[in-house]
């Protein structure tokens, strides 16, 4: 969570940390800050709520020249919004910002309270500057003091630190949440992701966990958790961000849906052969020995990893788990080294889900990521990865992620029961041309848009949402419900469509709306049946379907489709499009909904 920047040059400072923090709002946007130091003299700003109010702040601040500083925007995790608990955090000389948690916070302070120093935040961040103030005082070297005060730290963090009596360096420490450092000759950049120094920087140090040191606009001092030297090993950044840009589109969330049918076609560029997948970035001896294959993430990448269950079981006829990452993390689990373990992620950097990923490593198990950001720590961490190519996601509540997630899943099922041929040559260049078309399925029609626009109206009320449907649209009704929840803040449920009976059914009236999946390819009778007995019960219904449904009260028609799952890519384009405009409706902020932010980097 939240979003770091930093900045040592000559060139507008301000502007730099601003134009930063603007790229990494989606992370946090609870309150937001910058500090400056400047010929030994310091600079700061903090703001509550949306970046603008920063930018409000600091519109009479215009520092000119060599300077060093550093950015953050905030999402919550100890104390409320306040300015207050805004970063940067300040000690006597010196301020911190820093995206994590340090799980020790608390003995920390109580130490650092019977010393004499004085807090005026909730937050666990202030207690690193006033740490290093006092290693400071003591040591007289702000290298060792720093040092010192990472390893009294417990937790994850990523922190960069400034301090009067060292003004032009900036400190840094990288351990669970991600950081990189940008290079432009004497220019230097910090950021929690690339997109905020793409132009500005041309090459960049993505660092490791463990990884620390202090930089200055002349020289790069970078060691490992050891404090051992660490070669640099520098990457190029791309130039341009004009795929990050809204292009005319009212939210980030629209235009992310719209570029769908794009993205799926950069997914299954070069993967698919004329009757088989190739995915030449994995080593066909990944699978040797494999029985069983766990999935493991957390929210959306969850409901992908469970529909993904299905199209293993059913097309490459081997055993499938799938875990919740926070979950997993605690139950004691059994690791069998006959196990792949796949983690899912948009971000690569999902606090709990990378902690699987290592926990899988320690036990000996082969790794597989599959995800959106190459140099991410997953993807750095596991054995093998594939890219989902979906391009920058800046909305908060995802969508073309999910969408690349389960191509690459139904690519990778076809993949994996060629190898133990558990298709044929004709079923797999069957499938392999259902796959060619589904860019086509996921394009959004300016009829279909303007329906749901209207229908949008009519479910702004009552007591809540049932998401409903059966086998791999079980997982698209929890992912219809979650974005609803996330972006309009209705209270909504997915629940397979045969569980109705066994309790929700209960909460039947005409104040409860359903959202009936119901594709013609698969279980159409059982699902009607379903259906059927909500709307005796006087549920008010709204059925997707290519098939009409005399007993919904709204029907959502789709395309008449030959397989399931072209079904599912167009329901779930329905489903994304009527959360976003019933959230319009409610006049909500679409992009950035309260109380979330994109990349959770935290417990």
């Amino acid at each position: 969570m939240c979003g770091i920047v930093g900045y040592i040059g000559k060139n507008k400072i301000k502007d730099i940390l601003l134009e930063g923090l603007a790229e990494l709002e989606y992370r946090g946007y609870d309150s937001a800050g910058i500090a400056v130091l400047q010929d030994e003299n310091f600079s700061i700003y903090k703001a509550v709520g949306k970046l603008e109010n920063l930018r409000n702040k600091t519109q009479d601040f215009h520092p000119e020249g060599f300077a060093i500083g550093i950015g953050h925007t905030r999402w919550a995790t100890h104390g409320k919004p306040t300015e207050l608990n805004a970063h940067p955090h300040i000690g006597s000389n010196s301020y911190v910002v820093h995206n994590g948690i340090i799980e020790n916070y608390q003995e920390l302070k109580a130490s650092l309270i019977k010393e004499g120093f004085n807090f005026v935040s909730q937050t666990d961040t202030e207690v690193i500057v006033h740490l290093f103030e006092s290693k400071l005082t003591k040591l007289n070297d702000p290298v060792k003091a720093f040092r010192a005060t990472l390893d009294e730290l417990q937790g994850a963090y990523a922190v960069l630190l400034i301090t009067a009596c060292s003004p032009e360096t900036i400190f840094f420490a990288k351990h669970g949440s991600p950081m990189l450092i940008g290079l432009n000759g004497d220019e230097k950049y910090f950021a929690s992701s690339d997109t905020p120094i793409i132009g500005l920087a041309k090459e960049a140090i993505y660092l490791e966990d463990g990884e620390n040191g202090y930089l200055d606009a002349t020289s790069t001092h970078l060691f490992n958790e050891k404090y051992e030297p660490v070669k640099e090993q520098t990457k190029a950044l791309a130039t341009s961000k004009l795929s990050a840009q809204k292009d005319g589109y009212r939210f980030f969330m629209e235009k992310e849906i719209y570029e769908q049918t794009h993205v799926i076609s950069d997914t299954l560029m070069g993967r698919l052969g004329e009757a088989e997948i190739n995915f030449e970035e994995l080593d066909p001896e990944l699978f040797l020995g494999i029985n069983e294959i766990k999935l493991c993430a957390c929210g959306t990448s969850y409901h992908s990893a469970l529909a993904a269950s299905y199209l293993f079981e059913r097309y490459s006829k081997i055993r499938c788990s799938v875990e919740i990452a926070s979950e997993f993390r605690y139950k004691e689990p059994l690791m069998c080294k006959d196990t792949l373990f796949v983690v899912i992620s948009q971000s690569g950097e999902t606090a709990d889900t990378l902690e699987t990923l290592k926990m899988a490593k320690r036990a000996g198990l082969k790794s597989l990521v599959i995800c959106n950001v190459d140099n991410s720590s997953m993807v750095r961490e596991a054995d093998a990865s594939i890219l989902t190519r979906a391009g920058i996601e800046k909305g908060v509540a995802s969508t073309k992620a999910f969408a690349t997630q389960m191509v690459v899943f139904w690519m990778l099922s076809l993949y994996l029961a060629k190898q133990r041929k558990t298709l044929t040559s004709i079923e797999l260049a069957k499938h392999v041309s259902l796959l060619r078309e589904v860019p086509s399925t996921v394009v959004v029609k300016d009829e279909l848009h303007e329906k749901l626009r209207r229908l949008s109206k009519r479910y702004l009320h009552g007591h809540g949402f049932f998401f409903i449907g059966r086998d791999v649209f079980f997982p698209l009704a929890l992912e219809g419900a979650l974005k609803l929840k996330e972006i309009s803040y209705l209270h909504a449920e997915g629940y397979p469509s045969g569980e109705m009976k066994h309790g929700p059914i209960a909460l039947a009236d005409p104040e409860l709306f359903t959202i009936a999946l119901m594709p013609t390819n698969l279980l159409y009778e059982k699902t009607k049946s379903n259906v059927e007995e909500l709307s005796a019960r006087d549920s008010t219904i709204c059925a997707i379907s290519a098939r009409e449904f005399d007993k919904a009260d709204d029907f959502i028609k789709i395309e008449e489709r030959s397989h399931y799952m072209h079904e599912f890519f167009e329901m779930m384009v329905v489903l994304q499009v009527l959360s976003l405009e019933i959230s319009v409706r409610l006049g909500n902020d679409v992009d950035m909904p309260r109380n979330l932010a994109k990349s959770v980097t935290v417990e």
